[in-house]
């Protein structure tokens, strides 16, 4: 019964949100109807309030899975956060059936609409950002889908930060709706993110919903040394993507399940922990399969990691240095003449040795 504002808004989410990825069989790995429907009506009773699908999700099966459940019942929907995407091409052979151009943008809402059994959607992400497309008429086309009605609020995926950034402010000068949502790619095993994304997110006021929060699978607790990264019938297996996993990653499972085993808990859950304690993020997004990934998954909710355990994992999860994190880091010594700011004092070097303040 804790859930968070997505981002400077007033749209309170779960902080686990249903992925709308695995409901449905037809990509290999999904869950049938049936079982689609148990996990959904099981997350709304653990308290789960967020979904999140795409029109893309399961060759457009997921959102009318989620629409036979919750859009035919308007009791339900209410209390419920509809979150779909659009961008990604369903319409093959035609050149306006994807993107983010007003033609593409109104036909994919208008099919989303109808699946999902439900005069509006809460919360309509840019799947992938369009370059084809002026950002302006993007903009202009998700504004006129709040102001009727049809859609509560905006986000935004697959983006970089300057392009993000510079819809914000034209959102504002605008007057239009802004985004209040990222979604973003975020794990221990992928944490470039934290360059320029993530600060760039909590400045311009937009909540941080993660993806893949297990890397696709790989910080679930199926792999381990003893399997170097193959398991049978796995998600991996199925897409092709299965390889022998590298020291680094055999090094973050192998505290993971000795921090899960202090916890008396899975290494799935221990890593959703650890990511629903980053700065920014409101919601992480979790795909199951059936009932007891996903009452598994929503134990995260209760882990509370020991600041030792947190260190840990970050230090062997460290992303590489970006030029903008390295120079920031060297520009900090010149700037705090050796003292703290804010509560930070950098680290002493040699540079500090040879300024002289005021020599001239």
């Amino acid at each position: 019964m804790n859930y968070k504002t997505l981002g400077r808004s007033g749209l309170r989410v779960s902080p686990i949100c249903l992925g709308g990825m695995t409901l449905g069989e037809d990509w290999g790995w999904g869950a049938d109807e049936a079982e689609s429907e148990k996990i959904i009506k099981r997350f709304m009773e653990l308290g789960g309030n967020f979904i999140d699908t795409a029109n893309l999700y399961t060759n457009n099966h997921s959102e009318k899975i989620i629409g036979n459940v919750i859009g035919n019942h308007s009791s339900i929907r209410a209390g419920m956060v509809l979150a779909t995407k659009f961008g990604m091409n369903v319409f093959p052979g035609n050149p306006n059936g994807g993107g983010s151009g007003t033609k593409a943008i109104m036909e994919n809402v208008h099919h989303s609409l109808r699946r999902l059994r439900t005069d509006y959607i809460d919360l309509l992400w840019i799947h992938a950002w369009d370059w084809n497309t002026p950002l302006e008429e993007t903009l202009r086309t998700m504004n006129d889908l709040v102001s009727v009605g049809k859609v509560r609020y905006i986000g935004v995926s697959g983006a970089p930060a300057w392009k993000i950034a510079q819809s914000q402010m034209f959102a504002q000068f605008k007057g239009w709706a802004p985004f209040i949502g990222l979604q973003i790619e975020y794990s221990l095993l992928e944490r470039t993110v934290e360059a320029e994304l993530v600060p760039m997110a909590m400045e311009m006021g937009l909540g941080i919903t993660t993806w893949s929060p297990l890397r696709g699978g790989l910080l679930s607790g199926k792999y381990n040394r003893s399997n170097n990264g193959f398991v049978k019938d796995s998600r991996m297996q199925v897409t092709g993507r299965e390889a022998p996993l590298k020291e680094h990653e055999l090094a973050i499972i192998d505290k993971l399940e000795e921090i899960a085993k202090a916890h008396r808990t899975t290494v799935a859950a221990v890593a959703l922990a650890w990511l629903l304690s980053r700065s920014g993020v409101c919601s992480t997004i979790i795909g199951v399969r059936n009932i007891k990934q996903l009452e598994a998954n929503a134990g995260a909710i209760a882990i509370v990691l020991t600041e030792d355990e947190i260190t840990a994992l970050n230090n062997l999860s460290a992303p590489p240095v970006t030029f903008v994190n390295a120079h920031t880091a060297a520009t900090l010594l010149a700037q705090h003449g050796g003292i703290k700011i804010n509560g930070v004092k950098p680290p002493s070097s040699p540079l500090m040795d040879v300024i002289q303040v005021g020599k001239y």
